[in-house]
């Protein structure tokens, strides 16, 4: 494969990674506003939570998995062009950096799924988090990507 089909294959994954971002950093603040509209009144209560959980269902359904499947496919392309194309062989993948961004994109994948089952949660009313958590954990994805994307753009070494 040539470098020019693995910048398009790159620049499609950032695109991903930046599509699945927006929505992990926006949807854990719909969670807290949905949170709390528990000490609001009824009518306006159910009103508002039925429209935030619309939004959240659309926000994971329509944006956030498939940016997800979107990044992970390019992403596994890029490696295997790494791997086969440029003929690093799979010791690539044990590289300081490569290792690195690996286990972020795992612990975004965690987080993405946190986030899905946390929806689940709501929707049947047995969540037990509140506005103040979503607003604390709300930057973890970014704090996440930081670690991933220093990692590939420096591509550190031990030594």
């Amino acid at each position: 494969m040539s470098f020019d089909a693995f910048n398009i294959v790159r620049g499609l994954h950032i695109l991903a990674v930046i599509a699945w971002m927006a929505g992990m950093l926006f949807l854990p603040r719909l969670y807290a506003y949905d949170a709390e509209q528990a000490d609001k009144a009824e009518p306006l209560r159910s009103e508002m939570q039925a429209l935030l959980r619309e939004w959240q269902r659309r926000l994971l359904k329509i944006i956030v998995n498939p940016a997800m499947v979107a990044a992970w496919v390019f992403g596994v392309w890029m490696i295997a062009i790494h791997v086969y194309g440029f003929g690093e062989g799979w010791a690539f993948l044990a590289r300081p950096w490569m290792a690195t961004k690996l286990l972020a994109v795992v612990a975004l994948s965690g987080w993405h799924g946190f986030l899905a089952g946390e929806f689940r949660r709501i929707g049947a009313g047995t969540s037990v988090r509140t506005g103040r958590f979503w607003r604390m954990s709300n930057e973890i994805p970014f704090l996440i990507a930081v670690v991933a994307v220093l990692s590939v753009t420096t591509e550190w070494t031990f030594g």
